[in-house]
């Protein structure tokens, strides 16, 4: 008896029979035959939660996703071996994969089953059919990675590095650039898939030129050339300087050799090929600059380089203005693309020629500048002091401060070359703002790439920060006396106020000296019942303010008694008179027959000083007049 295959077990036809059930839906949910919108979820939920239903309790999880995964393997079979990617038919295969995607977040099977699937249909696509399944992997790029993402990256990984070994970095640079893209949006920006953690460099990257005509050199290799040629090259001759007759039997006098002066030899364009395309080897492989020799030979390469690319950015510059003075040729920069340039010697002095080639080596310049300055000694130091570090980018190799200045200079040096144009400055910029940032990506990689993932914010803090959010929004009601405004209740007519309010005398009219100094005497007894520190200071201060306002009354036409007044004394026996029997009181006995003639000189000071108080305020008659009849009760007393 023939034992059946898998794919004839009982369950795996019901589900099989179920998922054709799901596509015969799917064909009315969907009518259209493109890669997008994507399958309604809504009209198949139902159809998708009843592909277990045919399993009794007897069979676990593992058989259930093995049995729903071989039925779906052998429905995609028949699909893409009968359907051509191009024919409107084959929406049946984007429907499937809808399906499995809903099937693995609910758990009916396994996540990436969708995904190895996705895998093994580029595989079987040539490039053309591969751009068509990499619009629905864009499309479907958020579901995808919404959930059980850790489970699916790697098979991403995998396919997408598959596909770019197979895509020409020339002829399918557009697309490479989408898987590049495609990548970099689905992966998190912290994920160490994609992080070259031990800093290799990409060494696998030759670049072939010619020596002669007809061979060309691999790696940077050295040139085949005649021996007897080279040697005369290598040789340097030496200076013949003529020499006088001498006579015969005179002992020859030796020449002294001229002293050597070095001098920078600007090399034909001929002559610079195979220096200036070996300086590649250096872009590809820093680290062969650590032994000396190759350091100086990428020194002496890189010189006479540049000079040769000064010559041919005039005679650029000159011809067809891309300086910027008359703004033509500027935006050629933007259609200018080069995956990778060619190395024929026939190209080379029009290569030199173009600005677009210069900046892309200068650019590839800085780089290898960048690197070799981070291994000077004080960058060594800072890096040591992290308290984790990834060994494997650090280096036992430490710049010289001779190196280092010289670095430093040309890394000026291609600045300031770049910059030359306002077109360049902007282009400057860019570069620097690109190597800022790979800076700090070597940074976190030396770190051992810490986790960049922030927590999510708990609900305390949530509900913490909406509760701030609408107490400062909320909407304000201005009280009825904002704090440190004037009371205005005076203004309303019918409290006893308004307009009539302010035709007061009491408003606009100063009070007298004698008003004065009985509101500080009242004051002073209001002092003495004081309950707290705060009354105490509020009647200090009016009884200051009422004397001084005293005084400045007194300055205008009683100068002479502001002489009597003493500081922290009262004002009262100053401004007003005495009568005879405070006089007799205050002279007591000093004198024996103070009687009649006291009082008549009592009567001569007591009108004189009345006289004299409160003349300004008009109350000179009335003054006077209480002073007289004081002195006439005093005699009679008497």
């Amino acid at each position: 008896m023939a034992v059946p295959s898998a794919a004839e077990l009982q369950p795996i036809v019901s589900v099989a029979g179920r998922l054709q059930v799901l596509l015969d839906l799917a064909r009315s949910v969907k009518p259209s035959t493109t890669v997008e919108p994507a399958l309604p979820i809504n009209g198949i939920i139902g159809e998708v939660d009843a592909l277990h239903d045919d399993f009794s309790d007897d069979y676990d999880q593992t058989y259930r996703f093995s049995a729903v995964e071989t039925a779906a393997r052998k429905t995609f079979y028949s699909l893409i071996s009968s359907i051509d990617i191009q024919d409107p038919t084959f929406v049946q295969v984007w429907n499937l994969l809808d399906v499995l995607i809903l099937c693995g977040d609910r758990g009916i099977c396994t996540p990436e089953l969708v995904c190895w699937l996705i895998e093994e249909l580029l595989d079987s696509q040539t490039s053309h059919g591969c751009r068509t399944v990499f619009d629905y992997l864009e499309s479907r790029r958020e579901r995808l990675a919404q959930k059980d993402f850790h489970k699916k990256n790697l098979v991403f990984l995998r396919s997408c590095n598959e596909l770019l070994r197979r895509l020409s970095r020339a002829e399918d640079a557009i697309f490479c650039g989408r898987v590049f893209f495609f990548l970099f949006q689905t992966f998190p920006l912290g994920d160490k898939s994609s992080v070259n953690l031990r800093g290799e460099f990409h060494v696998e990257n030759t670049t072939k030129f010619e020596v002669s005509g007809s061979q060309p050199e691999h790696d940077g290799e050295k040139m085949e050339v005649d021996p007897a040629s080279a040697k005369a090259e290598t040789e340097t001759p030496k200076a013949s300087t003529p020499q006088p007759p001498t006579k015969p039997g005179a002992k020859a006098i030796p020449a002294k050799a001229p002293p050597k002066k070095e001098e920078e030899v600007v090399l034909s364009n001929s002559d610079l090929y195979p220096v200036f395309w070996r300086l590649q080897k250096d872009f590809s492989d820093p680290t062969r600059l650590f032994a000396a020799r190759n350091f100086q030979a990428f020194q002496k390469g890189l010189t006479q380089a540049a000079e040769a690319g000064k010559r041919g950015t005039k005679r650029k510059l000159g011809s067809s203005g891309i300086d910027g003075t008359n703004g033509a040729n500027v935006d050629h920069f933007a259609e200018n693309y080069n995956p990778k340039y060619l190395t024929s010697r026939e190209l080379f002095d029009l290569e030199l020629s173009d600005l677009a080639f210069q900046r892309h080596i200068l650019v590839q310049t800085l780089i290898l500048v960048d690197f070799l300055l981070s291994l000077t000694e004080k960058a060594k130091k800072r890096l040591a002091s992290l308290e984790t570090t990834n060994k494997s980018m650090l280096y036992n190799y430490t710049l010289s401060e001779e190196d280092a200045k010289w670095a430093t200079a040309t890394r000026q040096t291609i600045t300031a070359y770049l910059s030359a144009t306002h077109e360049g400055k902007l282009f400057n910029r860019m570069v620097d703002t690109v190597l800022a940032r790979d800076k700090n990506w070597i940074r976190w990689k030396v770190e051992s790439c810490p986790s960049i993932v922030r927590d999510p914010v708990s609900t305390e803090s949530e509900l913490d920060a909406r509760k701030g959010a609408r107490e400062a929004t909320r909407i304000r009601r201005m009280p009825d006396r904002p704090t440190g405004t004037m009371d205005l209740s005076f203004l309303d007519e019918g409290s006893v106020g308004g307009l009539e309010a302010l035709k007061e005398p009491t408003r606009y009219t100063a009070p007298s000296i004698t008003e004065l100094v009985d509101g500080i005497q009242t004051d002073q007894l209001d002092l003495e019942m004081a309950m707290d520190e705060g009354e105490t200071m509020s009647l200090q201060n009016a009884m200051a303010n009422k004397r001084w306002r005293a005084v400045r009354q007194a300055r205008a036409n009683q100068l002479g008694l502001l002489d009597k007044i003493e500081p922290g004394k009262d004002l009262a026996p100053v401004f007003r008179p005495k009568s005879e029997k405070q006089i007799a009181e205050t002279e007591g006995d000093s004198d024996g027959d103070a009687g009649l003639g006291s009082s008549g000189n009592n009567e001569t000071t007591a009108l004189e000083v009345a006289v004299t108080v409160d003349n300004e305020s008009g109350a000179q008659a009335e003054v006077v007049e209480q002073a007289v009849e004081s002195d006439k009760a005093g005699q009679t007393i008497s």
